[in-house]
This record gives structure tokens, C-alpha cells and sequence, in this order.
């Protein structure tokens, strides 16, 4: 087992992930920010070492002090949790490069996956259900992309194969409108992502957000952990997650899971990953695959009894799988709400100091958080400060339980976006289950 890990991230992850680590007897070394020397896994790790200045350019995405911290504690592993240079193929290249491993997929894999035109070419070829699309990067030639998109049909969506979340997407509906769209999104990719290739798709109307966990190790082992539900979005960032999905049977979701399991195997994959689908009248289609730990990888954890952090630290310690598909047995269901200090009508960020703080509690009720009465939220970083997790023998059973558990929620000082989740639990969609992803955005427009 790895003997000691640098914790490369910050808030509820990097808690999550020292406790995993405890677990396994292994040391920690938490890696911050100078506004983040008070967060609790800086407090409770073994070795904490300052590697820069609040803006996430100086401290969690500075790769030369991050390996510099490991090289000064003697650590052997680096965990980038999620965000940051989690998915960043060039930073996982260098720790391996300077001798420590990246506990995540190998570089060459980030690469891959992480450049969409590449995935959906990778995913073709291991049998993964696509999206119809131009099969490869939009050349100069507007005639050529005006055949694409007619053969594909309108609407179309033209995006860019570095983006991600919800950045370098536009969707088309006419031809008189396509070649402008291009432009503007190639030059909206280069502006974010730094590469202004982009591919066309076929723009699907009402589609559910469903996504695969999976888990792989180096010794050829892979397997899936059933599916989450994660259509509940605003602005192509997700707000509440579920498992598993509902309407999914389990016929379906061996099928697509198993699919999903050998493309790991195909890939050559290590380590944990999601692959995400649209999912429209019965029919799965890939979008992306996330080479790291999801934010919503709790609501599988309980459906399943299975650790994600502690399987993803034992893979990278080079061991087999603890698990075979036949122990994975979907129990219960589970809901998701992601907590963000921010108003829950303008979505304005709310930095500042938690006067009071009151945890929910009680059976069936997780919260994962690294926040605390005192705690000041600095306004660098991402605004979500916790994650609230209920488990229920159904999923009526999971829904009571995260009202009652919403209703004893308290963070005083700053806002929070609790009113925006008990008006989605309240409302008559949702409950029954199976909304598509743009329902949230249609409500909130109404």
C-alpha cells in the first residue's frame, strides 16, 4: 500500500479523501492555498506544506510546487481529487515523470479521453453507443460542414473537443446559421480551452443525463457499478444526483454497464472513471467519459457498499479489485443535493463567515462537507461547501428523508441554494422521476 499521499485539492474531496486514506493506514500531506491554512483536512493531515497564493493559478494548479511538496515530505502518490488538474493529461505525465504515481488513469489515457473527437472514436471502436455526429474535427470548408450537418439532420451542436463544463457548445437549427456558429465556437475554444478544434453532433431535444461508474485495475480487471441519474442541471452544471436512475431496468443496465466495462478493458484503463450518455427514447448515446472520482460518486457508494477512494488508493497501490461484477448488487436508492454558498434565485456567489452551522443527521443521511461554524468561504474557488446524501429503501423513502433532512439544515452568515432544492423535492416532475435535462432551466424560466 502506498505509505504516503499528497492530497492535491481542496474542501469536502480533499477531507474525503484523507479519511480514505486513514483508513488504509496511509499518511497525509495536504497541499493549500494561503486563504485555505483553516480548512479541516490542513488541520487533520499529517504534513501540511503552503504552496502559494488564493488564486487557484498560484497554488492548485502550480504543478512545479505541488511536486515540489511531494519531494520535500517524502510522499510516493499524488490524489488531484476532482477539478483542478484532475483530468489535466500533461500534469499526471509529470508525477509520473518525476517518480511518484498519479493515483488516476495513465496519461496517455487523460489524453485520449479527454479530447472528445479521440473518445468517441475509441468508444466506437470498444462497440459504445454514440451520438450521430461528423465522426472527427469540423475542417474550414462550409460547404462540407453544410453536407454534414444535413445528412445528420437539424438541429445539430457544434462543440469543441476540449471543453467541458458546459463551455464551447452551440446548438445550430438552421444552415443559414451554421457557419457563423462555427466560428464562434472555435474561437470561444481557443479562447478557453487553448485548441480551436471543433466536431458536430446531432442535437437531441429531450434527453436524460445518465452516466456509468466504473472501476478498473492494472491487471486487466474492470467492472461497472450501475448508473446515476444526474439530468437535474443548470447550465450544464449538475444539481442533483441519483441512484440509481430511475426508469433504468436492470436488463438495461447490465447491458450498457458490461459495454462500458470492456471499453475499459479495451483502453487499457486504471483507477475509477464515469462514462456519461444522453439517454432519449430508449437509446443510450456517449458524450464523454470523466477520467477521475465524480462529485456525485456518494450516491453509488451507498447503493452499492462499495468505498470509490478506498478502491481508487488499493488500484493505484497496483492491487486487484476487491470486487467481481457478481458482488455488485444495487440496494435502495439514493439522492444527491449539491450545497453551494450562493443565492438560491440570482445564484450569486455568498463568500463569507458561517455564524452558526447545524448538520443534518439521523438514518440514512450523509453529509460530506469541510465547512464549520467560524469557516470563512473565500471567494476564489468553486461556490459548492457540501454535499447532503440520502439513502432510502425506495426512492420515495430517499426523497422523504432529504425534505426532513433539508429542513434541519443550517449555515447562517452566508446564503445557500436550500430554498432551490426544497422547491425541486416539491415539485410534481421531479417526484416522478425521469426528467429531462433541461427541465430545471424550463421551471426556473417559468
Amino acid at each position: 500500500m502506498l505509505n504516503k499521499v499528497v492530497i492535491a485539492n481542496r474542501g469536502e474531496i480533499a477531507l474525503r479523501i484523507l479519511r480514505a486514506c486513514r483508513e488504509l493506514g496511509i499518511k497525509t500531506v495536504a497541499v493549500h492555498s494561503s486563504a485555505d491554512r483553516d480548512l479541516k483536512h490542513v488541520r487533520f493531515a499529517d504534513e501540511s506544506v503552503c504552496i502559494g497564493g488564493p488564486a487557484s493559478a498560484e497554488s492548485y494548479l502550480n504543478v512545479p510546487a505541488i511536486i515540489s511538496a511531494a519531494e520535500v515530505t517524502d510522499a510516493v502518490a499524488i490524489h488531484p481529487g476532482y477539478g483542478f488538474l484532475s483530468e489535466n493529461a500533461d500534469f499526471a505525465e509529470r508525477v509520473e515523470s518525476s517518480g511518484f504515481t498519479f493515483i488516476g488513469p495513465k496519461s496517455e489515457t487523460i489524453r485520449l479521453m479527454g479530447d472528445k473527437v479521440s473518445a468517441i472514436r475509441a468508444m466506437k471502436e470498444s462497440g459504445v453507443p454514440c451520438v450521430p455526429g461528423s465522426g472527427g474535427p469540423l475542417n474550414e470548408d462550409p460547404e462540407e460542414n453544410l453536407r454534414i450537418a444535413k445528412e445528420i439532420g437539424y438541429p445539430i451542436i457544434i462543440k469543441a473537443a476540449s471543453g467541458g463544463g458546459g463551455r464551447g457548445m452551440r446548438v445550430v437549427r438552421s444552415e443559414a446559421a451554421l457557419p457563423n456558429a462555427v466560428s464562434l465556437t472555435k474561437s470561444e475554444a481557443l479562447a478557453v480551452f487553448g485548441d480551436d478544434t471543433v466536431y458536430m453532433e446531432k442535437f437531441l431535444e429531450n434527453p436524460r443525463h445518465i452516466e456509468f461508474q466504473v472501476v478498473a485495475d492494472t491487471h486487466g480487471n474492470a467492472i461497472h457499478l450501475g448508473e446515476r441519474d444526474c439530468s437535474m442541471q443548470r447550465r450544464h452544471q449538475k444539481v442533483i444526483e441519483e441512484a440509481p436512475a430511475p426508469g433504468i431496468t436492470e436488463e438495461i443496465r447490465n447491458r450498457m454497464g458490461e459495454r462500458c466495462a470492456e471499453a475499459c478493458r479495451k483502453i487499457g484503463y486504471r483507477g475509477v472513471g464515469t462514462f456519461e450518455f444522453l439517454y432519449e427514447n430508449g437509446e443510450f448515446y456517449f458524450i464523454e467519459m470523466n477520467t477521475r472520482l465524480q462529485v456525485e460518486h456518494p450516491v453509488t457508494e451507498l447503493v452499492t457498499g462499495v468505498d470509490l477512494v478506498v478502491e481508487q488508493l488499493r488500484v493505484a497501490a497496483g492491487e486487484p479489485l476487491s470486487y467481481k461484477q457478481s458482488d455488485i448488487k444495487l440496494t435502495g436508492h439514493a439522492i444527491e443535493c449539491r450545497i453551494n454558498a450562493e443565492d438560491a434565485k440570482t445564484f450569486m456567489p455568498s463568500p463569507g463567515k458561517i455564524t452558526a452551522f447545524h448538520p443534518p443527521g439521523g438514518p440514512g443521511v450523509r453529509w460530506d462537507s469541510h465547512i464549520y461554524t467560524g469557516y470563512v468561504v473565500p471567494p476564489y474557488y468553486d461556490s459548492m461547501i457540501g454535499k447532503l446524501i440520502t439513502t432510502g429503501n425506495t426512492r420515495t423513502a430517499a426523497l422523504a428523508r432529504m425534505r426532513t433532512a433539508l429542513s434541519e439544515l443550517v449555515v447562517d452568515g452566508i446564503r445557500i441554494n436550500k430554498e432551490l432544492h426544497e422547491d425541486i423535492l416539491r415539485d410534481g416532475g421531479f417526484i416522478a422521476g425521469g426528467t429531462n435535462i433541461h427541465y430545471l432551466e424550463k421551471k426556473l424560466e417559468a
